[in-house]
């Protein structure tokens, strides 16, 4: 797909709307990192259970949501800049969180203790967590989080393409899937890492995931399943909010289909993680980053 080809599907996806000073109008592309030569490689051992280092720049929508009372990076959860003032994340991960004022979000970064100069750090002006969100049964576990400035795009950060039911990627024939966080590279790490982490994932089919064996009827319909059968590859404890990407078939840019939700232990065989789908949820994604006063705002 050419440039024009490009900003016209962002303009009438809704999702390049209102930031064309700060990044150009582009969303899904990677500065810092050659697509088009990873297409021939086999990534297939990284991880983030068990720990492969991303290169600075390799995700740069990535942020961390960080709560200065958390020990060590201060790491809480992971979410993506989808606009220059907005991150997509996990309604989970505010549970027990009261006051969203003493949160901050580090975008740009890839070693939490040493960010470097291509970071930002921006605090919370508002959190939208989705009205129906149950923690019980961790349905509709999705959230926004309104910044209190803009972001300035740069190579080392980017805007994440949301994908939805109409444009963007097709979640069925989308093969190279990644997802990454800061989160505990092992299940029974303590803590989260202090390295960005990356690994490539298989989706796999919601049926299979939903069978006996598997999660037995505990996935919901907007959730969707990723990882390996054996298990052994998987996102963990404090990936929460991260995005699951897929690159599109037809081009370098990538698109955001999930946001990391949850799963039973890490790296278990028949037991996936499992992430809420942005397809289902983007009217909604939409509808929250357009209404400027919403009761559901804590």
């Amino acid at each position: 797909m050419n440039w024009l080809g490009l900003l016209v599907l962002l303009t009438a996806a809704g999702l390049a709307h209102g930031t064309w000073d700060n990044c150009g109008g582009t969303c899904g592309l990677r500065p810092m990192v050659s697509d088009s030569a990873n297409r021939s490689h086999d990534f297939s051992m990284t991880r983030v259970v068990g720990g492969t280092n991303a290169k600075p720049g390799a995700w740069p929508w990535i942020v961390s949501i960080q709560l200065p009372r958390v020990a060590g990076t201060k790491h809480l959860c992971g979410g993506s800049l989808i606009r220059a003032k907005w991150v997509l994340t996990a309604a989970h991960c505010f549970d027990f969180i009261f006051n969203v004022s003493t949160l901050y979000v580090v975008i740009g970064a890839t070693q939490l203790t040493q960010p470097g100069p291509g970071a930002e750090v921006r605090r919370i002006k508002k959190l939208l967590h989705h009205e129906k969100y149950k923690r019980h049964d961790m349905s509709n576990d999705i959230a926004l989080l309104e910044l209190n400035k803009p972001v300035q795009c740069s190579s080392y950060i980017q805007l994440a393409c949301v994908a939805d039911a109409i444009l963007g990627v097709s979640v069925s024939h989308a093969h190279n899937c990644w997802v990454a966080g800061w989160g505990a590279t092992s299940a029974k790490a303590q803590k989260s890492s202090d390295h960005l982490q990356e690994a490539k994932v298989q989706l796999i089919n919601a049926k299979l995931c939903n069978s006996s064996g598997w999660y037995a009827g505990e996935i919901h319909t907007h959730n969707l399943c990723a990882g390996y059968p054996q298990g052994t590859i998987d996102t963990c404890q404090g990936d929460s909010g991260g995005p699951l990407m897929c690159q599109d078939n037809n081009a370098d840019y990538w698109w955001v289909i999930g946001v990391t939700s949850w799963g039973k232990s890490c790296g278990r065989a028949r037991r996936p993680g499992i992430y809420t789908s942005t397809q289902f949820f983007y009217n909604w994604i939409l509808v929250q980053m357009g209404t400027m006063n919403v009761e559901n705002a804590s």
